[in-house]
């Protein structure tokens, strides 16, 4: 487990990520398309758009008839948003900060490192998906005449964004190696002070 300071780092970093997937997720511009100068259409994982200065939305009607790139991103970010949700209850469980589990501290120590391991699992599906979602997108632009394909929109960058930050935030809350440098300064510190003691009574 890391030093308090790291895993509150950490954890903002985490929520950050967690709040900029959930806003990728239920953004309307996955992809877009325009059509003249003005008339744009984008689509996102959830619901179609469409119009020129005022653009008109609606759902999508029914699963099977959406694109195989859209139902497979829709279900990895829904799985990594509900692992993200896991990871934060865990978390706040195994750090320093809080008062859980404050008698068994090598405990509290190792649900910290699973909490940070399932935020760095959670941000590495969102980059996953996210970018096969760009290659699909790119690949059909390629294939198809592209006055009539998409491009890929800003949801993409805060997706990707989104799952950087989160797992950032989980290497910081699973890093080990800190606590055991801190752990041997304090057991050889604890080492020299009676060393000292009993020379300066024997003399």
């Amino acid at each position: 487990m890391a030093s308090a300071g790291m895993q509150l780092l950490g954890f903002l970093l985490s929520l950050v990520g967690i709040a900029a997937t959930v806003a990728a997720t239920f953004m309307v511009e996955w992809k877009k398309q325009a059509q003249g100068k003005t008339h744009r259409i984008y689509e996102g994982l959830w619901m179609s758009c469409s119009g020129n200065e005022r653009t008109t939305c609606e759902f999508h009607e029914s699963l099977l008839k959406l694109p195989t790139e859209v139902q497979a991103t829709r279900a990895v970010m829904l799985l990594s948003l509900f692992l993200s949700t896991v990871a934060l209850m865990v978390s706040t469980v195994g750090m320093k900060c809080t008062h859980f589990m404050d008698a068994k501290a090598e405990s509290k120590s190792t649900v910290a490192m699973f909490g940070g391991i399932m935020f760095v699992v959670s941000g590495l599906l969102t980059l996953i998906i996210t970018s096969w979602y760009v290659t699909m997108i790119v690949k059909t632009f390629h294939t198809s005449h592209h006055l009539q394909s998409f491009e890929f929109g800003r949801a993409v960058f805060v997706s990707w964004a989104g799952g950087l930050l989160t797992m950032a935030g989980g290497i910081f809350l699973s890093c080990r190696r800190c606590s055991r440098s801190e752990a041997s300064e304090s057991i050889s510190s604890n080492h020299l002070l009676p060393n000292t003691n009993t020379k300066s009574n024997y003399v």
